[in-house]
């Protein structure tokens, strides 16, 4: 248990092994077992450990909690139902077995059921910190639900969570506050027997057609390209279908976009197939138009939505693409506050709120974040000195220019050393260059020491979404994404000739790179980003075939590189010999108008043949 406290999951798991050999039916020991796999990413050993324990204790509660939690994570939540279902039989008093059932019935459309868990949650008496955070996070998710349901049968451009639902609540959901504040903030809500009554999945919301399924079918198998081959991250079937689908629908709205950006280009042929007077630019082109299903900055009300008039004044925004893969992220996993950062209070947009992610937590090695950490150190310590300085937890600069403290610096192994010379709680900015302004170099993210109470330090990154850093990062998403429309439409067009589509392929990754260091989701952007980037390598006519190589996460190869250059170095050897040249998604029916509801959508990311 130790070994397992300080993050050596190896280490720890063996040693549970030695002791379920001098003790088969040892009860405790295989669920400690169990969560070590689970922490790890082996659900399917840790599946066979939890039988192992139900088969000794058929009403062994916590198993089946872990049951369901393992269940959830692999995408299986109707499976999570069921064991968390017969917990609560033997247990109904469990307040984190009726959390967990009703996110997998909010997630899978149950809506009434799920709204009832979570009621139940928030009528339970309460005594632990952990069991506080479930009870207010039953209250955001059952809001969630709610306006959820209310849009079921709505087109899904008007499930907009960051347009409809007020700054200061999304703030506190993030936060995961209590919910005082919050609550007077939704008077607007549905009321709940009129939402559930009307929110309802209808049966051929569920229903499995043959358009669907030529969708869904490519859908699964291009969606399992965004898995990552490392430590702590599982295959989740959901997660992959929602990313198949996301990448097949941006797929086909980019194509219509550049088709339409294309037209003023074959008018001005002369007619010997040479291309007369100049290149028109994305932002003067006024054929295109917007196909983005309530991207940011649409408006819809009563089902209605602006965007989905007949328009031949606009165009997709770098933000409209991405907007797509968000919402589609959003549907797959309710109970994660997937929000824009600018879409949050402006008081608290304007302090910096932004994702988190911890290296360390303490003594702890995190899982899926570690083997990050030497590199992630490596670039703190170059950082300070080059810069003879760091900031401490008031922003205030910390001058360490003293030759004792370059030289103490220097020797530095690891983060409780520096802390030592810094002697207080401390930030670095990494650095990430334009390209749309030679010679500028933008804010990437924070690395950031904390001290704690016990052992250990916190090592995390923290990437601060202020105004001016939304700014710079939006001018360099427009270029990136003004650079791709301009490098496909005008050069390479249709080409099935991969080498001619290089540029191409490098305006994408640059695009991507971008996009990771500008974090600008409250969580979700490292599959948001790669999702996004398998949308726009199909719309112009290429598919990646390769997997992400083992031990390699494509975002904290963008988010601690620099330059864009030594992100593409990373990327480029094993993901460019992979791509081919692939057209026959065109042949698919178009992903919005077949699932054109909020219902469908919900749907689609529920049924499967198994």
């Amino acid at each position: 248990l130790s070994l397992v406290y300080i993050g050596q999951h190896m280490d720890g798991l063996q040693a549970h092994e030695k002791a379920l050999e001098l003790d088969p039916n040892w009860k405790e020991g295989w669920i400690h077992l169990a969560q070590s796999c689970n922490e790890l990413g082996m659900p399917e050993r840790a599946i066979g450990c939890l039988q192992k324990v139900l088969s000794i204790d058929q009403r062994c509660v916590s198993a089946y909690h872990l049951l369901g939690l393992l269940l959830h994570r692999i995408g299986d939540h109707r499976g999570a139902v069921k064991e968390l279902s017969t917990a609560l039989e033997h247990d109904p008093s469990s307040v984190e077995c009726k959390y967990l059932r009703a996110s997998c019935q909010h997630a899978c459309g149950d809506y009434a059921d799920a709204v009832k868990d979570y009621e139940g949650v928030l009528d339970a008496e309460v005594d632990t910190n952990e069991k506080c955070t479930l009870q207010n996070l039953a209250y955001y998710q059952r809001e969630i639900a709610l306006y959820t349901a209310s849009k079921v049968r709505s087109t899904f451009a008007c499930f907009n969570i960051d347009r409809d639902l007020d700054p200061v609540w999304k703030e506190a959901w993030c936060k995961r506050l209590r919910p005082t504040v919050a609550i007077a903030l939704l008077s607007s809500q549905p009321h709940v027997k009129e939402s559930l009554r009307s929110g309802r999945l209808r049966p051929h919301d569920m229903l499995m057609s043959k358009q669907k399924k030529l969708i869904l079918d490519v859908a699964d198998q291009l969606g399992s390209k965004i898995q990552y081959s490392c430590p702590g991250f599982v295959k989740n079937k959901r997660q992959h279908r929602m990313a198949g689908l996301a990448a097949l629908e941006i797929a086909q709205k980019v194509s219509i976009t550049w088709r339409a950006m294309r037209e003023p280009l074959l008018s001005s042929d002369d007619g010997s197939g040479a291309k007369t007077g100049k290149r028109v630019r994305r932002r003067d082109n006024a054929t295109a138009i917007t196909q983005n299903r309530g991207g940011a900055g649409s408006s819809c009300s009563s089902g209605v939505c602006d965007h989905e008039k007949p328009s031949s004044s606009l165009t997709l925004t770098w933000q409209d693409v991405y907007s797509i893969a968000v919402k589609w992220r959003q549907a797959s996993e309710p109970c994660d506050p997937v929000v824009w950062v600018n879409g949050l209070s402006e008081k608290e947009f304007n302090a910096g709120f932004g994702s988190h992610t911890p290296l360390m937590l303490g003594c702890a090695k995190v899982v899926r974040y570690y083997p990050y950490s030497p590199r992630a150190f490596s670039v703190m310590k170059r950082l300070i000195l080059e810069n003879k300085c760091v900031y401490n937890a008031d922003n205030q600069l910390i001058d360490l220019a003293s030759p004792w403290q370059v030289q103490a610096i220097e020797a530095a192994k690891d983060c409780l050393e520096l802390y030592n010379v810094v002697g207080e709680d401390f930030w670095v900015v990494t650095q990430c260059h334009s390209m749309a302004y030679e010679g500028k170099i933008l804010d990437g993210t924070r690395l950031t020491v904390q001290k704690i109470k016990g052992p250990g330090l916190d090592f995390s990154i923290r990437t601060p979404g202020t105004p001016p850093r939304w700014a710079d990062y939006d001018t360099e998403m427009s270029y990136a994404w003004e650079a791709l429309c301009d490098s496909y439409r005008w050069e390479s067009y249709g080409s099935p000739d991969i080498p001619l589509l290089e540029d191409v392929r490098d305006c994408i990754l640059r695009l991507s790179f971008y996009w990771y260091n500008f974090m600008p989701l409250a969580r979700g952007t490292a599959v948001v980003g790669y999702t996004t980037l398998l949308g726009l390598f199909l719309a112009a006519g290429m598919e990646i075939i390769a997997s992400i190589p083992e031990g390699l996460q494509v975002d904290w190869e963008a988010i601690l590189s620099p330059e864009l250059n030594t992100f593409v170095q990373a990327v480029r050897p094993w993901m460019y010999p992979s791509v081919k040249a692939d057209t026959s998604w065109q042949s698919l029916p178009d992903v919005a108008s077949t699932f054109q509801s909020t219902g469908s959508v919900i749907g689609a990311l529920s049924i499967y043949d198994d």
